[in-house]
């Protein structure tokens, strides 16, 4: 998000912050956690006329005959005859029709004259392969399947485009970053060259790290912020034991009920929902992100920090609640509900017009049956308590009624795809030092047409998004790197 708050008044009702969670492929906001601050938005770019594309249900089962229809989106501006053809990869939420009309990977196709398409995933937005999102239906759900997905689409549109010689690229920031990678790695005669932006590659059941990246983080900015975070997040922990604090809790963190705290899992639920600001704010700091409709872009960690070391706020754990209620002064939220058997029934809902419908069932049932990436406390270095492995594996059950052991599950997609041990050519992994996700990712060149560019100082997909006066240089010469990389790989 492009962030950059100048102050913090303790009044927060005067504030009209907003902070963007909003999942808009390719690049989504956040993958594991629940979607409390979605903002229902449409982009100008919404005009972009949307296009379908027959799609088969499951590839991998000759005698499955059933199709659906998927959703994309094109842009010709660029295009020259015989030049390349750029694929946009869609991710865990709907494809934002604002990429064709933005974004760094459209100045790579005005130099190159190539045609862009975006392809959005199976399940999200208006790709809806099945009539409910049951648990039933969700096994049609996968990387994989989302993979033979791109590769039909191209296969067929290149044919009926008069494309079938043109040099494909696909691009991808976030989880569209890996299959980027792995479209590249299973599909190589279908696809030319990659770019796999924020690209966690590497699945795992727990995920610690990303909070441990998180302290670094709001250390950079000052190395007492994530003390005092620690130290307002413990505080809190150590009152929901103290049934006596639950009106006081319920007051501070302007919640919509009185708070109850009847198993570990809803204090966990608690607990995560309010470190979930920081982690957000953490993992798309200062991304130039206005242009995808996401309203507001000006908290920042610094505006985090400022708080956070502000005394004349009260103590730690105040200050903690002045950084939830300024989230919800943002999005004009009234309370926010923090109760486990309500997110729970919320994503047990399987209509596509349910409250989880625009991407959290999906994609919790992905992280089920697929990556992990749970993003625990389990680390000591990382400033906040509550939510374990445990809970999240829990909620695996809950939602799917699927086992909590995931190790096979992890390795089977390690296996798949090689993990941190991608073999294959012409892929760049760009990673930012700042994002939480870099840990997952390949930060270091494997060969000498497998290579990473890590952005120091930069968040989420940063690369990804339209440049600007502020950009920092080490930002702007990675872009300009993965153009000469895309030029040279072109002419191969």
């Amino acid at each position: 998000m492009a962030l950059g708050c100048n102050r913090f008044q303790k009044d927060s009702a005067v504030l009209a912050i907003v902070l963007a969670c909003v999942l808009c492929a390719p690049c989504a906001a956040r993958y594991s956690r629940p979607h409390r601050y979605e903002a229902q938005l449409e982009s100008a770019a919404a005009a972009e006329e949307e296009q379908w594309f027959i799609q088969r249900l499951d590839h991998f089962n000759g005698a499955e005959t059933r199709v659906w229809k998927q959703r994309y989106f094109v842009n010709d501006t660029f295009y020259r005859p015989g030049g390349p053809v750029f694929l946009m990869i869609g991710g865990e939420g709907p494809a934002n029709p604002a990429w064709m009309q933005y974004g760094t990977w459209l100045l790579y196709a005005q130099k190159l004259g190539a045609l862009c398409l975006l392809l959005e995933h199976r399940f999200y937005g208006k790709s809806h392969p099945t009539e409910d999102l049951s648990t039933e239906n969700l096994r049609f759900l996968s990387s994989r399947q989302a993979l033979a997905d791109l590769a039909h689409f191209r296969t067929v549109t290149a044919a009926t485009r008069g494309l079938t010689n043109s040099k494909w690229v696909a691009f991808g920031g976030s989880y569209p970053g890996s299959l980027a990678a792995w479209f590249r790695l299973k599909y190589p005669h279908l696809v030319h060259a990659s770019v796999a932006t924020s690209a966690p590659v590497h699945a795992t059941v727990n995920f610690p790290e990303y909070l441990e990246v998180v302290w670094r983080s709001l250390a950079a900015e000052n190395p007492e912020c994530p003390l005092v975070v620690k130290k307002a997040s413990d505080t809190l922990g150590e009152r929901l034991n103290d049934p006596k604090t639950y009106d006081n809790i319920t007051k501070d963190f302007r919640l919509c009920s009185k708070l109850q705290i009847q198993s570990k899992m809803d204090s966990a639920y608690l607990l995560e929902s309010l470190a979930g600001n920081f982690m957000d704010v953490v993992q798309y700091n200062e991304d130039n992100r206005a242009f995808e409709g996401v309203v507001g872009t000006n908290i920042t960690i610094k505006v985090l920090c400022s708080v956070m070391l502000d005394s004349s706020l009260g103590e730690p754990y105040d200050r903690y609640a002045a950084v939830a209620r300024l989230m919800q002064s943002t999005f004009s939220q009234a309370c926010i509900n923090t109760q486990y058997k309500s997110y729970i029934q919320d994503m047990s809902n399987t209509s596509w017009s349910g409250p989880e419908a625009g991407g959290g069932r999906q994609w919790v049932y992905q992280t089920c049956t697929e990556f992990g990436f749970y993003q625990s406390t389990d680390s000591p270095n990382q400033p906040f308590s509550g939510f374990p492995l445990h809970y999240h594996l829990q909620q695996c059950a809950d939602i799917y009624n699927l086992s909590t052991s995931l190790d096979d599950a992890i390795q089977q997609t390690n296996e798949e795809y090689g993990g941190y041990d991608i073999r294959t050519t012409r892929i760049v992994f760009p990673n930012g030092s700042i994002d939480p996700w870099h840990a997952l990712g390949v930060t270091q060149d494997i060969t000498s047409d497998l290579l990473a560019v890590f952005i120091e100082g930069t968040a989420h997909c940063a690369n990804m998004y339209p440049a600007r006066a502020e950009d920092l240089p080490q930002l702007s010469l990675a872009r300009d790197h993965i153009f000469i990389l895309l030029q040279k790989w072109l002419a191969e």
